[in-house]
């Protein structure tokens, strides 16, 4: 009987409090109840009266309210209108009848976004596959890229591209989602064939009667036009390899030629400048200023420089291929002007007495003289402000034109250094010592890239001098004493052009080269 007393006397007070906490609760939730009925009042009073009110109006009532609340409700309403203020446009404008606004908008993407579009929903990749915009962003790097146009012709892929021909039909969005990774494939593998020195080496023989050797020359796709030795200048075939027209007139070795889609001009050793129809191979105008042999010309825009043995520099005016008139002769060398390079802004010459010097284009007055070469200047090239120099010191140099600075030296060869040139990415000289050095240019115009990276490889199929190259993106045409004319194709061409059944990896067939 105590147990079962005290046990009742223990409960009563835990009853009495379960019994008070019970009681609140229920208060609290009364009070509650009510504050949410009030609230909800008040709400749809608020509402009624923000319905009212002009758009203006309303804005303005939104913003005094945020400007009351914390940083953190700030984020929870952020939270809240990301996702009401975001649209797919994209899936939209096709329903109103603005697809083409919706492919316009896509095609400014470049190949890795437009392969994130592709993925977003099925509208979206059905707006891309109808626009064809997979075929319009090769047709804009065709546009703007040399080294995807001169790809498109020589892969064959560019008749899929632009307008079709008469009674022909362009493949389907697939074969250029297809194509565009293959292409970026060939791009890379052609690098890497520039950097390891693969390549398929084609030679012509020119087979002089006389005196040996290929002083100059110049190609497309097409031909390649060379000065000889022997006083000739011959044209020949790129796809036979065969000579197709031989021009003669020149009493002396021919020196250096230029030709566009109308004329070739030449110099040479007999002191004359002559200009031949491009097509007939007709002589049409013979220019008699020079007093020794001429070294090098170069014509643009209605303007032609020579130089010469006589350390003279002239600058004509030319009108017409029978029109061409002396403007200026520009003086100032020590020794024989070896090359000119020139474009609107400046005329840069280069002399056997150790100088480069720079000219203003349009009144021919002297600016400055590079200092550096330790022997006579050979060859350089000159384009926007970088000038780039062979000598026969048997270095190459870097040259800020703007001021006058020299700011890499390259030492590689081993004799004179006879012809160079260079793109965006490359240079590529040939010299005395028969080689063809491929050097890196950013590297070369970067000050903390170490001297032994900058050369990538060495190119040894030349028995004699190097006189000439030019190059492209995919290819080396040089020239030697040897008689000969080398291609060296650093593109497979035994890959097959793609198809709209076969777009497989190309085949690679290459000869290796010593570096």
């Amino acid at each position: 009987m105590d147990t079962i007393s005290t046990i009742e006397s223990n409960v009563e007070p835990i009853v009495s409090v379960l019994s008070m906490t019970s009681l609140f609760k229920n208060r609290e939730e009364q009070l509650t109840d009510e504050a949410n009925g009030v609230y909800e009042k008040s709400k749809e009073d608020c509402i009624s009266s923000f319905d009212s009110w002009c758009e203006s109006d309303q804005t303005d009532f939104v913003e005094y309210l945020l400007s009351k609340m914390s940083h953190c409700q700030h984020s929870q309403i952020n939270s809240y209108l990301k996702p009401m203020l975001q649209r797919d446009f994209i899936s939209l404008l096709p329903k109103k009848g603005l697809d083409h606004v919706a492919e316009t908008v896509l095609s400014y993407l470049d190949a890795k976004s437009l392969c994130s579009a592709e993925l977003v929903c099925k509208e979206w990749y059905r707006v891309i596959s109808e626009g064809m915009l997979w075929k319009k962003l090769i047709e804009s790097r065709v546009r703007t890229d040399s080294l995807w146009r001169g790809l498109s012709h020589r892969r064959g892929w560019v008749r899929y591209l632009f307008k079709p021909s008469a009674g022909e039909q362009h493949p389907d969005h697939m074969f250029y989602r297809r194509l565009f990774p293959k292409i970026i494939q060939d791009i890379e593998s052609t690098e890497n064939n520039w950097r390891s020195g693969r390549h398929n080496l084609q030679r012509i023989n020119c087979r002089s009667e006389a005196s040996k050797g290929v002083y100059c020359l110049q190609y497309d796709d097409h031909k390649i036009i060379s000065g000889l030795r022997d006083n000739t200048i011959k044209i020949w075939d790129r796809t036979s390899l065969q000579c197709s027209k031989i021009l003669t007139g020149h009493t002396g070795s021919v020196l250096c030629l230029q030709y566009d889609e109308r004329v070739i001009i030449s110099g040479s050793s007999d002191a004359t400048v002559r200009v031949w129809e491009v097509v007939s191979g007709q002589m049409v105008n013979t220019l008699i200023h020079h007093c020794e042999a001429v070294l090098h010309l170069r014509f643009n825009n209605g303007m032609m420089v020579t130089c010469s043995k006589d350390r003279s520099i002239a600058v004509w005016d030319m009108t017409s291929p029978t029109d061409i008139n002396l403007r200026r002769v520009l003086v100032g060398h020590r020794a024989a002007v070896n090359v000119v390079d020139f474009d609107e802004k400046y005329i840069v010459s280069a002399s056997g007495d150790r100088t480069i010097k720079v000219w203003n284009t349009s009144n021919c007055e002297f600016v400055r003289t590079l200092n550096g070469h330790k022997r006579g200047i050979a060859c350089l090239q000159y384009r926007d402000r970088l000038v780039v120099s062979g000598s026969s010191d048997n270095t190459i140099r870097l040259w800020d034109i703007e001021c006058g600075t020299c700011l890499r030296v390259l030492d590689g060869h081993e004799e004179l250094v006879r012809c160079i040139r260079f793109d965006n990415k490359r240079i590529v000289s040939g010299a005395y010592d028969g080689k063809i050095k491929v050097w890196d240019l950013a590297a070369a115009l970067d000050p903390r890239s170490p001297n032994g990276t900058l050369c990538l490889r060495t190119l040894v199929e030349h028995t004699g001098r190097v006189f000439r190259l030019q190059f492209d993106e995919f290819q080396i045409v040089s020239s030697s004493h040897d008689d000969t004319i080398l291609i060296w194709d650093f593109l497979s061409p035994e890959a097959p052009a793609p198809t709209t059944k076969n777009l497989h990896s190309p085949s690679r067939s290459y000869t290796f080269v010593s570096s």
